[in-house]
């Protein structure tokens, strides 16, 4: 349990509210209002700036049932991937101050530097109890709000169910030649992470690294273009975060999960606030409700695996004790991620 989490849990108000989020393209606005005018005042609302890389609809819908049950909490919202929200910060570090009062967005190792460079605030008052404690971070910044496994993908019009991948090491078969697709770890956090969880896997390493790689596999930006082609058969296996394998199958495509013999490396969509945010319990607030029943129920209903085990898992999913789940050393991970993206690229020339 991190040492200054928690110390109780925040009262939900109940009330309805008209959401306003802004977009990807939109620009946060400076500013706020002074933290002693925040959640604790009915009279007076306040606005909270989320840098975040969830989907746009899936964060829309969050904060529409957030600010329902806040109407004095205002959230608006820049949406980029991990890279470019990356870029922004540093930017904005550089001229000034972060522009925004929350990160909800890729993978521990991005929050660990976060912290380390003095930029996140000790969480103080958000509620933990019955939150797995894999999500927690010890030093209290942050905290993971949903668990996302990356797993092997297949298109079921190519591939059947008994011939169909089921570990790491059936994907450097020859057989997979030109047939592989996986997103591109320098764009995306989730599979820069996962490149630094095989590298210091015993049982994969850089050797199966370079395996993968003369099988040459197609390097998509990110998931949501490795899935979609799966869904496609142009390359009909691949490596992807499931919840986009359920969203696509929902929806009709010809498209399963193969959870790998080995495990699954997961991000858990971390939240932190700000060290320089001037509405830090507005932002607390927020966090606690991502981390609420309710919130994870929605993330259910989104295809996400909750971070709470009293919350069933989507429907045809295994229970979170079924799924084999890599949990690598933490810090090995942070400190040699830049090295296994540029093994992994190099893998991949």
């Amino acid at each position: 349990m991190s040492r200054s989490i928690l110390r109780s849990s925040l009262a939900v108000a109940s009330a309805a509210a008209t959401a306003f989020v802004l977009v990807a393209c939109s620009e946060p606005t400076e500013g706020g209002s002074d933290a002693d005018s925040t959640a604790s005042s009915s009279d007076e609302q306040v606005t909270i700036t989320v840098y975040t890389s969830e989907p746009e609809e899936k964060v829309d819908e969050i904060n529409a049932a957030f600010m329902e049950a806040h109407p004095d909490i205002n959230v608006e919202v820049y949406r980029a991937g991990t890279g470019d929200l990356n870029a922004r910060i540093a930017s904005e570090k550089q001229s000034g101050d972060i522009e925004a009062d929350v990160l909800w967005a890729a993978d521990s190792p991005t929050f660990e530097g976060y912290a380390a460079d003095g930029d996140l605030a000790e969480l103080e008052n958000v509620d933990t109890e019955g939150v797995m404690e894999e999500v927690i971070d010890e030093e209290g910044f942050y905290i993971g709000t949903r668990i996302i496994p990356t797993v092997i993908a297949y298109n079921t019009d190519v591939v059947s169910e008994d011939e169909a991948p089921q570990s790491w090491q059936d994907l450097i078969d020859p057989q997979y030649m030109d047939k592989l697709v996986m997103p591109d770890p320098a764009v995306s956090g989730a599979a820069a992470f996962n490149a630094s969880v095989w590298l210091e896997s015993e049982k994969l390493g850089e050797e199966w690294i370079t395996a993968l790689g003369e099988n040459q596999p197609m390097i998509a930006q990110s998931n949501g273009p490795t899935s979609q082609e799966i869904a496609s058969g142009s390359r009909p296996v691949g490596v992807v975060v499931d919840y986009l394998v359920r969203d696509l199958a929902a929806a009709g495509s010809p498209i399963a999960t193969a959870y790998p013999e080995e495990g699954a490396p997961y991000i858990t969509e971390p939240a932190g606030v700000f060290e320089s945010s001037d509405n830090k319990e507005a932002a607390e607030t927020y966090i606690n409700f991502l981390l609420s029943e309710e919130a994870q129920k929605i993330a259910v209903e989104q295809a996400y695996l909750p971070v709470r085990e009293s919350v069933d898992t989507p429907e045809g999913t295994p229970a979170l004790a079924d799924i084999n789940l890599l949990t690598p050393d933490l810090e090995a991970v942070t400190e040699g991620q830049d090295a296994a993206v540029a093994t992994f690229q190099d893998a991949m020339k």
